[in-house]
């Protein structure tokens, strides 16, 4: 496959270079403490595996199709779960957030595998790792879910709720959820009317098997939507140094080129088979948990989500049916470039003050719960 061009990338970083070096002073601090200890991600070896090689041993998923989860430790009480879209991973969805993150806990993150997908391997994942930290840690995790991410999360405790099972977690996070192909596809539309739309579009044509130039023209579309976030410079300026920069680009880029047809084309399917949220608006199968949940949506959703996305309009009107404790939220910037659709890396700092709110709130509860035991 011919490589994609990196022109804008150094352009860009030349540019920065030119910029005064002097960071607002949360990027000093974020800096400062990353060299007494660097960001350093490692391998994650579960110690309670039943479920996923119970998906292995039935001949549903191979070792390939199996999510790549990565830790980082630390020692408070509400560990962290990530779960990114379609593109970046995990670990760089949350770039400039895991310093956050890692005051409250550990951060686990779900890199989708480059070769394949499987959602019953994933699943199987999730309810290991979850049932891990709950028996051998006694903790609960908040779940952090972006886009296709968060679609993934809603169906696995739709199918959790369905069979009957409680999956006991701390919280959830579920940003610019995308949750069913009509989200990025609006039934009856001739053409796609988002980016988005116009890069899963083809591998849900019934008529046409994807192949190496439809995998290169998406690798062109998410390179596009990265790049018009890193085109404003004053944001970045204050967001991060050159070095944070090209580290990220480095690593988005990455992940974006070395994506295989069957690992696309495997997500894609995925989110094709989950079920618009509407059609399981029933008694039987919600509320989906009873965790708390913040539910943010970005100002300016219309690159990537459709104008009637249902998934959106579930959440708006009817989030307390899905998630009895739930926030919704939309997050704005009054000072520049509006928000856009999951753009954690862009606008940290619009997301930020919201989700530390969030972050106290099941703090104080898990105390509050804890004194009131103890009487």
């Amino acid at each position: 496959m011919p490589a994609l061009s990196l022109a804008p990338a150094f352009s860009f970083i030349t540019a920065f270079s030119r910029i005064s070096p002097a960071q607002p002073i949360r990027t000093l601090i974020r800096t400062t403490g990353y060299k007494l200890r660097p960001p350093r991600p490692l391998p994650f070896s579960p110690t309670i595996r039943q479920r996923q090689e119970a998906v292995l041993v039935s001949g549903v998923a191979g070792v390939h199709q199996a999510a790549n989860i990565l830790h980082e430790q630390r020692k408070g009480p509400v560990p962290t779960i990530v779960l990114g879209g379609f593109i970046p991973d995990a670990t760089e969805q949350v770039f400039l957030m895991r310093g956050f993150l890692l005051k409250h806990g550990s951060i686990y993150y779900l890199n989708y595998p480059q070769h394949g997908f499987s959602i019953d391997l994933l699943f199987a994942q999730l309810d290991d790792l979850v049932e891990e930290l709950s028996t051998l840690h006694g903790q609960s995790p908040v779940i952090f879910s972006v886009s296709f991410g968060a679609g993934l999360v809603m169906e696995w405790l739709k199918r959790a709720r369905r069979a009957g099972r409680h999956i006991d977690l701390r919280g959830l996070v579920l940003i610019s959820p995308v949750a069913c192909v009509e989200d990025l596809l609006a039934p009856g539309d001739a053409k796609p009317t988002t980016l988005l739309g116009r890069a899963i579009k083809p591998y849900v044509d019934p008529h046409k098997l994807p192949d190496h130039t439809t995998v290169d023209k998406s690798r062109a579309i998410f390179t596009k939507m990265f790049e018009s976030g890193a085109q404003n410079k004053e944001s970045l300026r204050m967001l991060m140094t050159r070095g944070e920069l090209s580290q990220l680009r480095g690593a988005v880029m990455n992940t974006i080129r070395t994506i295989q047809p069957a690992g696309a084309c495997e997500r894609v399917q995925a989110l094709r088979l989950l079920e618009m949220p509407s059609s399981y608006f029933s008694q039987t199968l919600l509320p989906l948990s009873d965790a708390p949940a913040l539910i943010l949506y970005a100002e300016k959703e219309s690159s990537v989500i459709a104008d009637h996305s249902p998934t959106r309009f579930v959440l708006e009107s009817a989030h307390r049916a899905y998630f009895p404790q739930s926030q919704h939220k939309i997050i704005t910037n009054h000072r520049g470039s509006p928000v856009q659709h999951a753009s954690l890396i862009f606008h940290c700092f619009n997301f930020l003050p919201v989700i530390s709110a969030f972050y106290r709130t099941i703090k104080n509860s898990k105390v509050l719960r804890s004194s009131a035991s103890r009487r």
